[in-house]
């Protein structure tokens, strides 16, 4: 809140915050079928229940809106973004992974396949792919320090799919100081957000 401050006293944003259901989805336990559904769940309640709520509290019944996250968080809202762009014109994805079906133990299936950003987006093509362009924009920023592992090949790799399927991006890759914590997070956010807000 305190980095974001600036632009929250300016009345240039507001902040909702919701869990995610992560623990009974992608890294859960049971049948793959069901914790597919529990996702499906989770984002009917983002699209039926907060994005109405938000629209009604801002009081502009057509409000688009920026996803924003880190880590698993990143990945959750590069899927909002792309999976529903006339909703969210934008997604913030910091320190992602976007591999997504690497997190889903227990077998392979389309809605595995559709919440794997790596996976779908090589293959957007035709109305479906002209929808994500004419109404979204993702900045996907890593850095190169302690933790990103995993994160920076990735994020790098779907940055070059959003830029070859014609999806208007941005990429930011900071240096090696840069970690996977809040700490750069917060900069990151603070950075960024002016630009999409």
């Amino acid at each position: 809140m305190d980095a974001l401050g600036p632009l929250l006293a300016a009345g240039r944003i507001k902040l909702y915050c919701p869990e995610s259901n992560i623990s009974q989805t992608f890294s859960g336990e049971g049948p793959l079928s069901e914790r597919m559904e529990r996702h499906r769940q989770y984002e009917h309640f983002i699209l039926d229940t907060l994005v109405p709520f938000i629209r009604k509290d801002c009081r502009q019944p057509d409000a688009r809106m920026v996803a924003t996250g880190c880590s698993m968080g990143a990945l959750f809202s590069s899927l909002f973004a792309l999976k529903f762009p006339e909703v969210f014109e934008g997604a913030l994805c910091m320190s992602g992974r976007y591999r997504g079906s690497q997190y889903v133990q227990g077998g392979y299936s389309d809605e595995v396949y559709f919440n794997d950003p790596l996976a779908f987006v090589p293959n957007l093509e035709g109305a479906a792919l002209e929808r994500v362009r004419r109404n979204t924009h993702l900045t996907l920023v890593v850095g190169r320090g302690p933790f990103e592992g995993s994160c920076l090949p990735e994020t790098i790799e779907l940055g070059g799919w959003l830029q070859r399927k014609g999806i208007p991006s941005h990429l930011g890759v900071w240096g090696k100081d840069s970690r996977h914590e809040y700490t750069w997070w917060r900069r990151q956010a603070a950075h960024y957000l002016p630009q999409v807000a």
